[in-house]
């Protein structure tokens, strides 16, 4: 009888992950799909999964007609930069809340992350006005500026977290070393840390990566616009290049999907070690 059951619940945990595969993936299978058809298929009352015949058609048009090259590159810019200014300033914030005596750090925590609890449509009126003012218009640096005010709460809440699971009597065994705060962060919480600054990182990058209304209101050439404006500037008034926004949306997801898979190891540790406070 305890066999069954265990061979029972095995079959239903398979089955679940089975499930939340299919769900998951399923949206980006069909859009990998999609992006090897022809327009003329994509446009039968009745669609199929296998192209019949492939074609490579949509993605000699987004990379040739369309430059997607210099979205994924801009794209590329302002994620990169993001992600390496948050983790520098949301690493040391929360370094200093979770290390160091700060009186009211809980407060100043929750100030923190309200922060980035106003809705984007509630905000990019007045970021608009004063990025006009700053000169930032179409250019990097106001995607940056914006996108770390926006990110860097999120980083300083997530590493405060794993910080605080840390051994205090490391820090105190830095003191006798006669080690300073800057190098307890630097030399022992850095590298003990490298999971969940991995994991937050990839949350940052993702975040920037496919952040859409900002960047619409704030470039308007190519030089400058990212991926998701790049996508929305392929339809016109009168056609849908489905095929091309499926060949796009490929193209800008597989990174992220690489990414995940090459970091994997580093954000299983995070969650793991960062769930239990020693």
């Amino acid at each position: 009888m305890t066999g069954s059951r265990s061979t029972l619940r095995s079959l239903l945990v398979y089955a679940g992950g089975l499930l939340i595969f299919a769900w998951s993936a399923g949206p980006f299978l069909w859009q990998f799909s999609t992006s090897f058809q022809y327009d003329a298929a994509l446009t039968q009352p009745t669609p199929t999964f296998l192209p019949s015949p492939p074609t490579l058609e949509h993605y000699a048009n987004i990379f040739v007609a369309k430059s997607f090259h210099r979205y994924l590159w801009n794209s590329l810019v302002v994620a990169g930069l993001t992600t390496f200014v948050c983790l520098a300033i949301g690493a040391m914030a929360a370094f200093a809340l979770s290390r160091l005596e700060v009186k009211g750090r809980f407060g100043i925590l929750g100030l923190i992350l309200s922060v980035s609890m106003f809705p984007q449509i509630a905000i990019v009126g007045p970021l608009y006005l004063i990025a006009s003012d700053w000169g930032l218009l179409d250019t990097y640096r106001g995607l940056v500026i914006t996108y770390v005010a926006l990110g860097v709460p999120l980083v300083t809440w997530v590493l405060f977290g794993y910080f605080d699971t840390l051994p205090r009597e490391i820090d105190e065994a830095a003191w006798i070393d006669g080690c300073g705060p800057i190098g307890l962060l630097v030399r022992i919480i850095l590298p003990m840390s490298l999971p969940s600054l991995v994991t937050t990182g990839l949350l940052a990058f993702i975040a920037a990566w496919n952040e859409f209304m900002f960047a619409l209101a704030f470039t308007s050439s190519i030089s400058r616009q990212t991926v998701p404006v790049g996508i929305a500037n392929f339809t016109n008034l009168y056609y849908v290049p489905w095929g091309d926004i499926a060949a796009a949306s490929v193209v800008v997801t597989v990174p992220l999907i690489l990414l995940v898979l090459f970091f994997q190891r580093h954000i299983i540790e995070s969650l793991t070690l960062g769930a239990v406070k020693e």
